[in-house]
């Protein structure tokens, strides 16, 4: 086991991107909230919050939406620390392997895999619903057998049933952003503010507007009666509820990278990932409630749940500016998703765990454009198969999963590196790194059994991979066995 342990070191890790220039403290604590916003701010709330309101909290969604707010609360604590401390622009892989070893580092790189890919394929099925009621406001009706998931079932328009054969418009999005990718299209710092601003613009409006439309009866009973099982409404509904809409908040991780342009780090860092947090938080409830109170919950299980509730409106201008709104904010979340998925693969390519042909760069485009394509094409195929329910229990187990580690990594490091310098630390450890630990868990306890099965078979494969492969490759165990 002793192998399984051995891990990087800090300094080894800081050296792999000694030829970038050191960064600038220049980010303000309003500057990272503002970030944060952006980064948060994305999918779940034009996607999943109507699946989680019809099938499972009811009205009372704007609690779940809270339980999750506090949850990522104490995660985004350890974030901000190991950030700080980890001087690379890494993720939750990286600081895995700096803290808890190799095994770990492909335990979790591994369910970051899942996450992104499964996130990527949450959106896309989010950005067709969007698409297909645009297109049909003016008068484009696509044959709804083929926009929606294989084997699910589909109304058609004069009254009569069909069943689900492949989501194409979902795939269609997946695989362009993919070939854009490939070619190294990237969105700018400019492009990226203006969807930030189109996002906020449209669920602000959303808020302003709708609640002028909202019928208070929609919302009685707040928290409606439990129907025998677990999670299906009541507080076990609002649990469940919780895990699911968990996936709107996956954004404010990216707020912990900026720990090293932060000018008074200890101070900006908990007031950007806290105060974004909250700001979110309450948009999300306002959002919530509003939505629950324009249509009654129970038809709230669409892929466009924002779009339903526009149209309940009936302002005609208005649901074709909310729809814009939010193909332009999820086209922006599926291309980070299917970037960040491929960089993950081409990390893990350099150190060896996959085969070098992940790590391979395009002699043209300088991408690493088979990881991209081969990422991109599954990730279409799954998008056009699975309903987004399914999908959206993935990305949340597989977050909470890699939310867990990264607490414990905090605890870990604070023993084995306790004489680092850390320009944030977490208040209170290991009390805050444990809440953030019981809290992920207990969002994961609230998903259905088949979600934990789905993991359970996943990380199979991952291990089987890992020590059919990786563990013989890795350059990390090559360079210890011939020390």
């Amino acid at each position: 086991m002793t192998a399984l342990m051995l891990r990087k070191s800090l300094d080894e890790i800081a050296s792999e991107d000694e030829g970038e220039h050191k960064l600038t403290k220049s980010l303000s604590a309003v500057s990272i909230v503002a970030m944060g916003i952006g980064a948060i701010i994305g999918a779940g709330i034009f996607v999943l919050t109507g699946t989680a309101a019809a099938k499972y909290a009811g009205p009372a969604i704007v609690l779940s939406f809270v339980l999750g707010g506090v949850a990522c609360a104490f995660v985004g604590l350890c974030y901000a620390e190991l950030a700080a401390l980890i001087p690379v622009s890494g993720s939750s892989y990286t600081y895995t392997y700096a803290t808890l070893g190799e095994f770990f580092a492909w335990v979790i790189g591994w369910d970051l895999v899942l996450e992104y890919a499964m996130g990527a394929a949450t959106v896309s099925v989010g950005w067709s619903g969007y698409a297909v009621s645009l297109l049909g406001d003016v008068g484009l009706h696509l044959p709804p057998q083929f926009t929606n998931a294989t084997g699910t079932a589909v109304k058609l328009a004069d009254g009569g049933a069909a069943t689900g054969i492949f989501n194409a418009p979902a795939a269609l999005i997946v695989l362009v952003i993919t070939f854009l990718l490939a070619r190294g299209t990237r969105e700018s710092a400019r492009m990226n503010n203006i969807m930030v601003a189109v996002k906020l613009a449209v669920v602000l409006a959303f808020i302003l507007i709708g609640a002028f439309y909202v019928d208070t009866s929609h919302w009685k009973p707040f928290i409606p009666e439990n129907k025998g099982e677990f999670g299906e409404f009541g507080w076990s509904g609002v649990l469940r509820g919780a895990a699911v809409v968990f996936y709107a908040y996956i954004g404010f991780d990216a707020v912990s990278t900026t720990a090293q342009e932060a000018v008074k780090p200890q101070r900006d860092m908990p007031i950007g990932i806290l105060g974004s947090l909250v700001i979110c938080t309450i948009l999300y409830i306002l959002v919530a409630a509003v939505l629950t109170g324009i249509v009654p919950y129970g038809d709230l299980n669409v892929a466009d749940p924002i779009a339903k509730g526009v149209d309940a409106i009936g302002l005609g201008w208005f649901a074709t500016v909310i729809k814009l709104g939010a193909l332009s904010g999820l086209t922006t979340v599926m291309l980070v998703l299917l970037y960040g998925q491929s960089r993950i693969f081409f990390t893990m390519a350099k150190d060896g765990l996959l085969p070098p042909v992940f790590s391979k760069i395009h002699k043209d485009y300088g991408t690493p454009y088979v990881s991209q394509i081969l990422i991109g094409s599954i990730v279409a195929l799954i998008a056009g198969v699975l309903p987004i329910s399914i999908l959206g229990e993935m990305v949340s187990i597989g977050t909470l999963f890699a939310f867990i580690l990264v607490c414990g990594a905090v605890i870990y490091l604070r023993r084995s590196e306790a004489r680092a310098h850390r320009p944030f630390k977490v208040p209170a450890v290991p009390v805050v790194p444990i809440l953030g630990v019981l809290f992920c868990l207990t969002l994961m306890a609230g998903l259905p059994l088949d979600t934990w099965l789905r993991l359970i078979i996943w990380m199979a494969i991952g291990f089987a991979i890992y020590f059919g492969y990786g563990r013989r490759h890795s350059v990390v165990q090559i360079r210890a066995g011939s020390a």
